[in-house]
């Protein structure tokens, strides 16, 4: 048996989005730009994909820019509102972001300070949620942008985004939220919500990868950040990637039709505590990491104390279980997940830890069959483990 649960790093397209996509590559191939007829079918296409993924959030075609993912959604944000920012002022422009944003954010963060743009990343709780009063007290007259994201790709966490933006608002200062994890699991409402700017990624929605959307209100200064042709109102060069964009329009269609049925949300959060109260009842030293009131129905991250992430991981997938010590983009990285140590974990901990994140097709005979087989393994690798001993009040 083969058993995915590590689809916060990506899922498997759905069938019907391949069908929708199979014509662009061939049939239908032309450039979106051409005013041909060929060129104009491509581009009828493209427009058809914006309105669907406008329509998933709640915002008007015009304010989608495609992408080649969510990292350059991302990027387009930050560094495009600082663009922004340095040509209408000649103060030094401040950011605002969390300690546990996605690498995206972070790193994009950390070399804008780098180049001179003063930065603060403001703490989380325990639990893995940010204090929006502690945004609020971070505010300065030179804040120019807020960047939160919606839910944490490693937790679930899901973050007050609506709370913080009203601070931001009431402060005139443009707020973005990365929602590639909670797209197709929460619903999306760019006016509810109150974002200027909001990132989408179609891989995480059961769609291509390679494509990806940045929502930006009317009205928002964004400063292009590459250079070329008058691609999406001249804010994102390059021929449109046509199949991959089709493909993301038809899977924010699926992802909103699942939206509206509670009974996919409410069975994958059953199977997803299941996973978590067997394991936790049947091993020793295993704890839950975040907070288990607040996060995607999908997603659960915890610490198994003496073991190895890695190894586990390369263990799991050895008997056909895959699953993440984090972030698919940290794969192969030195240090203990950023996010992690950000909620208090020591790097042993952070080391120990396992994210699992369901999917559509996930049922309760993988469920388990992953709860029988973690027991196993970890009563095999802490056995063979001549450092780890289980506490007596754990036995």
């Amino acid at each position: 048996m083969r058993v995915y649960l590590d689809h916060n790093a990506t899922t498997a397209v759905d069938p019907a989005v391949v069908d929708a996509m199979q014509p662009y590559f061939s049939e239908a191939y032309g450039n979106a730009s051409s005013i041909h007829s060929a060129g104009q079918r491509a581009r009828a296409a493209v427009d058809a994909s914006r309105d669907s993924v406008g329509r998933l959030m709640g915002a008007k075609p015009s304010e989608i820019v495609f992408t080649s993912g969510g990292t350059e959604a991302d990027n387009l944000a930050v560094f495009g509102l600082i663009e922004s920012a340095r040509a209408a002022s000649s103060v030094r422009p401040h950011l605002i972001t969390t300690a546990i944003e996605h690498h995206a954010v972070l790193n994009a963060a950390q070399y804008a300070a780098k180049k001179g743009i003063d930065v603060t990343f403001v703490p989380v709780s325990a639990s893995g949620v940010v204090d929006a009063e502690k945004v609020r007290a971070a505010q300065r007259a030179e804040t120019f942008l807020i960047s939160v994201m919606h839910a944490n790709n490693e937790l679930g966490t899901i973050q007050p985004i609506e709370e913080i933006a009203r601070i931001a608002a009431e402060a005139d200062i443009y707020f973005h939220t990365d929602a590639v994890q909670s797209a197709g699991k929460l619903p999306l409402d760019v006016n509810k919500l109150g974002v200027d700017l909001l990132t989408l990624s179609g891989h995480k929605i059961y769609g291509p990868k390679g494509v990806g959307a940045l929502y930006v209100r009317a009205g928002t200064p964004i400063v292009p950040q590459m250079f070329g042709g008058h691609h999406e109102r001249d804010r994102r060069p390059g021929t449109e990637n046509v199949p991959a964009i089709v493909g993301f329009g038809r899977s924010a269609e699926l992802a909103a039709k699942h939206l509206t049925s509670e009974d996919e949300s409410t069975r994958m959060a059953q199977l997803r505590d299941k996973l978590e109260h067997e394991i936790l009842a049947a091993v020793p030293g295993t704890r839950v990491n975040g907070d288990p009131r607040r996060r995607v129905a999908n997603t659960t991250n915890l610490t198994f104390d003496g073991i190895a992430g890695e190894a586990f991981v390369i263990a799991l997938d050895l008997l056909g279980i895959s699953v993440s010590t984090g972030a698919a983009c940290s794969s192969g990285a030195i240090e203990p997940s950023h996010v992690l140590r950000a909620i208090g974990l020591t790097d042993d901990q952070a080391e120990s830890s396992i994210r699992f994140s369901l999917g559509r097709a996930t049922t309760a005979t993988e469920i388990d069959y992953v709860i029988s087989t973690v027991k196993a393994t970890v009563e095999r690798m802490r056995n063979l483990s001549p450092t780890h001993t289980t506490p007596a009040s754990l036995r």
